[in-house]
């Protein structure tokens, strides 16, 4: 079956950033979140909350060849581009010699 990539925008109002947090994390999908603001504050707040493997602020565009592409939940683990697309394939191993 065909699988179709469709962005979906979702406008509302809200009375606290706890409501709009739990309306936006409430799906199984989390490729990306965007909104707009202009109070850092609530910026760094709001995206370190969302459940979304990209976050963007005032600007629509995230993707860009030198910024880790990828998603959390049923959008996918892992991320493309960027120095962190090959952290899939690697394994890290720490070794610890002492008094050779």
């Amino acid at each position: 079956a065909p699988v179709f990539w469709q962005m979906i925008i979702f406008l509302c109002r809200f009375d606290t950033e706890d409501e709009v947090i739990a309306l936006a994390n409430d799906t199984p999908y989390g490729l990306a979140g965007y909104f707009y603001s202009r109070d850092i504050g609530q910026i760094w707040r709001l995206a370190e909350a969302l459940e979304c493997g990209m976050v963007g602020v005032n600007d629509g565009m995230v993707s860009t060849e030198v910024a880790p592409f990828g998603g959390i939940k049923q959008s996918g683990t892992g991320r493309e581009g960027s120095k962190y697309g090959i952290d899939e394939y690697l394994h890290v191993k720490y070794i610890c010699m002492g008094n050779i």
